[in-house]
């Protein structure tokens, strides 16, 4: 005979994004009334004996104990009913939940959690046994499937920096001219003066309205694109003095506030979002991101990360910092010629499996390693798992990379028997594009 498990649709909700998995509109569950239907249709076919676990679960990521406390209850008083009447279950399987303090804070905010790991098992294990006593059932087996606790350590991705997207150019010189518009003397002598200046929101809003003058007035053709230019490179040049300056202001007016951001770069390195950060972009998780490079030097770069897809989603600017939140995070200067690494941490949750070929970039190459006290270096590489090639990407869309090649060959063969090609330029071309193939998706580093 099978073994038969019942699911409740629990009353209690959950904490945090995912608190719609409990509550009367959860997608999952069978109701108190199901679950005692279900019970006696088995009874009456003679399989009462079969029904040996009850299973709840209220969402992932719980970020409150409360919620894990009142499931708990709620849960161990059906378990406890279901045993008076007859139906002797064995386990209950209390599902999943158990969150990860992402941000650091310890407290309920959807990156975190108010709770220890050692506080959640205590919580469930006094708590079942606390009803089971007093309604004097069977304590049963419990069960958990805490899958993102129990993964989310053990991966990470390490990215390379491969640029710097700077959020304005240099700029052009600026140097005064005869007979040169209004607004380009003007904001040149407000970016001359602004040192002396102690009215920081005024300079902020006399700077903005130059700059939205001068782009009508070059639309209406009053002002020359050099003149827009160099009005331009004198706005960003008080907009960089400004936020200087703001770092020792007691107050920072709101306008002003998103400067920092404003002024930021985007650091673009070479992964993908969609393949190797999907809860990112998917539902917005907070990951660790931490400079692996120069790592004894304070970082004072503020800049966001971007991947190296042609979508406008595949960016990280949420990051954890000692005030909550930002959309920067301090990272070192890029020096020429340094190879400039950056690591993702915590996940190894569900990045592998929610991972997409978005813009055809495969998996990444995987390093395994394995933390061992008698090696040498306290740790050994197992193995080193090839990512996706070109080919094989393209055959999961369905091409047909061998048709392909033959067809670049053939095409290069009619103009090597043209003479338009040299025979040897011809198999250097053949062999560029099948190593093409075999190459990996993403960006690597030619001597």
């Amino acid at each position: 005979k099978p073994l038969v498990g019942v699911r409740s649709k629990m009353t209690v909700k959950g904490r945090g994004k995912w608190e719609s998995s409990g509550g009367d509109r959860a997608k999952f569950g069978l109701t108190i009334s199901e679950i005692i239907g279900a019970a006696r249709y088995l009874d009456t076919h003679g399989m009462a004996e079969s029904l040996i676990l009850l299973h709840f679960h209220i969402g992932s990521q719980l970020t409150d104990i409360r919620a894990v406390k009142e499931s708990i209850s709620e849960g161990a008083m059906i378990y406890s009913e279901l045993h008076k009447m007859g139906y002797k279950l064995e386990y209950v399987d209390v599902g999943g939940g158990l969150g990860i303090d992402y941000d650091g804070s310890q407290s309920t905010n959807d990156s975190s959690r108010n709770y220890s790991m050692q506080e959640y098992v205590a919580d469930i294990v006094y708590g079942m046994q606390q009803v089971c006593d007093l309604e004097n059932v069977p304590h049963p087996t419990l069960v958990s499937e805490s899958g993102r606790a129990i993964t989310a350590h053990h991966s990470c991705v390490i990215t390379q920096v491969v640029g710097e997207i700077k959020a304005h150019s240099l700029g052009i010189p600026t140097d005064k001219q005869v007979d040169e518009h209004v607004l380009l003397t003007d904001i040149r002598e407000l970016a001359e003066l602004i040192d002396s200046q102690d009215n920081l929101q005024e300079i902020f809003n006399d700077a903005s309205q130059y700059k939205e003058q001068a782009l009508s007035a070059f639309k209406l053709r009053v002002i020359s694109l050099e003149e827009l230019a160099k009005i331009e490179t004198l706005y960003w040049q008080i907009m960089e003095t400004l936020q200087v300056r703001l770092k020792t202001a007691e107050f920072i007016p709101e306008e002003m506030q998103e400067l920092p951001f404003n002024l930021s770069s985007q650091y673009l390195c070479n992964f993908s979002v969609f393949q190797s950060a999907a809860d990112t972009w998917a539902i917005d998780q907070v990951l660790p991101v931490v400079p692996l490079t120069r790592m004894n030097e304070k970082p004072t770069i503020n800049c966001s990360l971007v991947d190296i897809t042609c979508d406008s989603d595949g960016k990280l600017d949420q990051f954890i910092s000692d005030d909550g939140l930002s959309n920067v995070i301090p990272m070192h200067n890029i020096k020429p010629n340094e190879e400039y690494y950056v690591g993702l941490f915590l996940t190894g949750a569900y990045q592998d499996v929610m991972g997409d070929m978005h813009n055809l970039f495969g998996r990444l190459n995987e390093v395994h390693i394995f933390s061992y006290d008698d090696d040498p270096e306290d740790f050994y590489i197992e193995e080193i798992v090839a990512g996706s090639s070109v080919e094989n990407v393209l055959s999961i869309m369905q091409y047909n990379p061998n048709s392909m090649a033959q067809g670049i060959k053939k095409l290069i063969d009619t103009h090597v028997s043209k003479g338009e090609m040299k025979p040897r330029e011809g198999v250097k071309w053949t062999d560029f594009y099948e190593n093409c193939l075999k190459g990996y998706t993403y960006l690597k580093t030619t001597d």
